[in-house]
Order: structure tokens, then C-alpha cells, then sequence
């Protein structure tokens, strides 16, 4: 089902509202993916300002408007898929179960209806909520995590701590939400425990030494036939690409590597992702909104090239 009612690219600088000119709408049952913005940032543990990331993502994504086509894709993903920007959740200010309670509701109605959800982050912890929300009608799936960081690292007590983008993948096997045992992550370049760690990683020199052919079939390997969720993490990118986060770690991949493993990605059933981390305030050009804003698209094809 195409989206038939996305203003054309002459206006791709006029009223930039909505994610690539998308129709603003809250009517689900009419799309086959939901776009959505999580501004939350409670949970970050260095720079602040992912709350302005789905802002600054939308607006970025204007430069993407001209190409009917993304190259080197040979259709449009508007001719296979109806998408809606759904806006921005909203959540009270500072309470964080607040957000998780909204999340829950609101995305879980979207897989409810059979349908997929690409959110913009806010900081990684909204990855909890949304995996949960996949969770209710997906059961456990596998996860595909584009990263600096493993964020499995141990809360201290039961407390804030919680509450911190750190924390998600320590939980969510714990929680039976995702499958560690087909769950992959791409681009770690910080410290964890290689003999306790559930999960199976491509390092971040492994992943700029290796092909990105080779990266794709570490992934597809890992994944096997389980449903998907991809979540990435902007600071995966080395900050010469992606300046604009809380938390920079040098030596990440570069765009170009990461658009050809996530183009590589044909074939896996995504059933949900997120692009999280983006913190305009310490962007530079829109270079980090850019990049996030080309990342969700190509996720965008990717889901689009199931469809016949």
C-alpha cells in the first residue's frame, strides 16, 4: 500500500513538521509503518539533549526528500509501504515511568495491529519500554544492536538506577524480551566481561577490518529465522560522523559501512527499530540528524523490501 499522499520534493524545505514530508497522522490501522519520536533524555549518563534528537532528526531529514529513490535502491519505498509520522509521544516531564507507561501503550498498539513502529530516540533506555512493547505480541526476539557500547551493565540497586541507558540489555533477557543466544551487537568499543557476556559481538575494529559482507553474515547467522528488533545507537558511528551524542567513543564505522550492513539486512524480519542518541545541541551541520535521519530510511527500505 503506497504512501500516494506525501507532498512531492519541491516542498522539502517548506513546513518540514513530520519525518521525509510524511502524512502526520494517528490513524494506524491506514499505515504498514508507524513513525514515532520518544524526546526523553532522563536516563543519560554524559551530555544531555537527546530529548531535542527526534526534532532535529525530522528536520534533517528535508536533505532526503529530493531523491524519489534512494540510491542505490531501485524502487521507493513510499510505492510499497503506507507511512505515517505519528508525532512525538508525550510523557510527563521528568518521570520516567511515565514514558515507559506511554511507550508500552502506544507502540504496543501499533504491533497489535500487525503493524511495524521506527522510533526516534531520546536517549538507548527507551529501547526497554519499546522492546517490551514488541514483546507483548512478538514474544522474544532477537536483537540486532549497532553500538559503542554493550549496555548490559549491572544497575547498582533497584532504585534510579534503573533508569539508565546503560541498563537495557542487562534487563531485557532477564525479562524474557529478547533472545541473547540469537542476538547480535556491531561496533562495541568499550569494556565488558568476554566471559559472562551473553551476547555475541562484532567489535568495532573487527567491524571496520572486516567487509561488510562479512559483518551481514555474522548477523544473519546469529539471527537465524527469529523476528528482529534493530536498535542503533548513533555513537556506533565514530564521532567524526556522528559528533552530536551524549556519549562520542572514537574509532566507530563510518555512515557508508553502516548503510551497507544495514542494506544487507534484506531477508530478516524486522518487526520494530529505533535511531536513539542524537543530541543536536553538540551537532555540527546537522551532520549526526543526517545521519540518523539516512539510517531510519534505510531501515525504511530494508522493511520495504519484503513487500512484493
Amino acid at each position: 500500500m503506497a504512501n500516494k499522499d506525501v507532498p512531492n520534493s519541491y516542498s522539502m524545505f517548506a513546513n518540514v513538521y513530520s519525518y521525509m514530508g510524511l502524512p502526520l497522522s494517528r490513524n494506524v490501522e491506514s499505515a504498514d509503518v508507524v513513525v514515532m519520536g520518544i524526546p526523553y533524555d532522563i536516563g543519560t549518563t554524559g551530555r544531555a539533549g537527546t530529548r531535542h534528537g527526534p526534532q532535529g532528526v525530522r528536520l534533517a531529514s528535508g536533505n532526503l526528500r529530493w531523491e524519489e529513490k534512494r540510491w542505490p535502491w531501485q524502487f521507493s519505498v513510499m510505492d510499497r509501504l503506507k507511512v505515517i509520522d505519528y508525532g512525538d509521544l508525550e510523557f510527563k516531564p521528568s518521570e520516567s515511568n511515565s514514558m515507559i507507561e506511554t511507550v508500552i501503550e502506544h507502540v504496543g498498539a501499533v504491533h497489535a495491529k500487525g503493524k511495524k513502529a521506527l522510533c526516534f530516540g531520546g536517549d538507548h533506555f527507551v529501547t526497554l519500554p519499546l522492546l517490551r512493547a514488541a514483546h507483548q505480541h512478538h514474544g522474544p526476539v532477537a536483537l540486532v544492536h549497532f553500538d559503542a557500547h554493550t549496555d548490559t551493565y549491572t544497575p547498582e540497586d533497584d532504585g534510579a538506577e534503573n533508569y539508565d541507558h546503560g541498563c537495557m540489555f542487562y534487563h531485557a533477557p532477564k525479562e524474557g524480551l529478547i533472545d541473547p543466544d540469537h542476538s547480535i551487537q556491531v561496533g562495541i568499543r568499550t569494556e565488558y566481561d568476554t566471559q559472562s557476556h551473553l551476547f555475541e559481538v562484532v567489535d568495532a575494529a573487527a567491524a571496520n577490518d572486516l567487509s561488510s559482507a562479512d559483518v551481514v553474515a555474522a548477523i544473519k547467522r546469529r539471527v537465524g529465522s527469529m523476528p528482529v528488533y534493530l536498535t542503533f545507537d548513533i555513537d556506533c558511528l565514530d564521532p567524526a560522523y556522528a559528533p552530536g551524542t551524549g556519549t562520542p567513543v572514537v574509532g566507530g564505522i563510518t555512515t557508508d559501512r553502516a548503510l551497507k550492513i544495514i542494506r544487507g539486512l534484506q531477508g530478516l524480519n524486522i518487526v520494530g527499530a529505533d535511531v536513539v542518541e542524537v543530541a543536536p545541541s553538540y551537532d555540527h551541520a546537522e551532520i549526526t540528524a543526517l545521519a540518523a535521519a539516512t539510517i531510519g530510511l534505510e531501515i525504511l527500505y530494508v522493511m520495504a523490501s519484503q513487500v512484493d
